[in-house]
């Protein structure tokens, strides 16, 4: 069974950086695209960014040229650099993994999901 786990959520002010990290428990195909999504309370689960075999990305709009997403396949891990974050950001993220070679468009395209890390900003 293929496992996500985040790590890296926490506590930031306005402006302030984090960096959020998914490992995969044994491996993962790298065909897979991976993605991070995040949910605010009360609200649906949004896309955040993915992140191809190849390496090709895409960012929602609210977060593009402040996040950057990254894959290690060596480690079977991948990243999320999270900068100038604003207190909309505030969100559980949550790591996924899509289904081999199939696009990451909405949430029936992930086969696994993390459980989440929390991340909080404040004004």
């Amino acid at each position: 069974q293929v496992q996500l786990v985040e790590s890296g959520g926490g506590l930031v002010q306005a402006g302030g950086s984090l960096r959020l990290s998914c490992a995969a428990s044994g491996s993962i195909s790298t065909l897979r695209p991976m993605g991070w999504y995040r949910q605010a309370p009360g609200k649906q689960r949004d896309l955040v960014a993915t992140i191809t075999s190849g390496g090709n990305t895409n960012y929602a709009d609210s977060v593009k040229d402040r996040f950057t997403i990254s894959r290690d396949n060596t480690k079977n891990a991948v990243y999320l650099q999270m900068n100038n974050l604003k207190p909309e950001d505030t969100a559980v993220y949550y790591c996924a993994a899509g289904r081999l070679l199939r696009p990451i468009i909405t949430s029936d395209d992930i086969a696994y999901w993390g459980k989440g890390t929390l991340v909080t900003v404040s004004s």
